[in-house]
């Protein structure tokens, strides 16, 4: 279980005792979810460490998006700074854990469907895009800020292209990849490293 704190480490350090005492396992995720997707990515990554180290795999039975914040400011007084907090932390993070938890679903579906289909000489992976330059991702991209952010979360500092997944779309297809099912090809540039 991942006990997610943003400044509060003595809490959620009592709250993973806790669970243990429960004998669950549990361990506790610091990410700073005003910074919007990059608060969740962080999160999120240090969720899938956290679980492959312990079980091997990833899986996520149940998420609780229970993150909020409300600034005690009069309306007319709110800066754009407080109100793109409020809407990152209550908002944006919510939508992209969840979005992040429904990707995870694909990895233990590839690993349940890789043994059936392997007696057809069928292969089954999943391949994980990180942000890419495509006509869906356009309009937000455009802006300066948000395009420098996302190239920063990857170890190469730019935005994949549609060649960089396709191709590994290709290989895997391929019959040089005839070998490999069952995985989930990490094809965000490093953005987890």
């Amino acid at each position: 279980m991942g006990v997610h704190y943003a400044t509060n480490r003595d809490a959620a350090l009592k709250v993973v005792e806790d669970i243990k005492a429960l004998g669950a396992k549990a361990v506790a995720l610091e990410a700073e979810l005003n910074t919007g997707i990059a608060g969740v990515n962080k999160l999120w990554s240090a969720f899938e460490e956290a679980v492959r180290s312990e079980m091997g795999s990833v899986q996520l039975d149940i998420l609780i998006n229970n993150a909020g914040i409300a600034p005690e400011i009069p309306f007319e007084e709110t800066s754009a700074e407080t109100f793109e907090a409020v809407i990152n932390v209550n908002l944006k993070a919510p939508y992209f854990l969840t979005q992040a938890a429904s990707k995870g679903a694909i990895e233990t579906l590839t690993l349940a469907l890789a043994p059936h289909f392997a007696s057809k000489r069928i292969t089954v992976n999943a391949v994980r895009p990180g942000v890419t330059a495509t006509d869906m991702n356009k309009d937000w991209l455009a802006d300066p800020e948000i395009y420098a952010g996302a190239s920063s979360m990857s170890a190469f500092g730019r935005i994949g292209t549609t060649k960089d997944v396709a191709d590994i779309v290709v290989f895997l297809s391929s019959e040089e990849a005839r070998w490999i099912t069952g995985q989930f090809v990490d094809a965000t540039g490093g953005s987890r490293l």
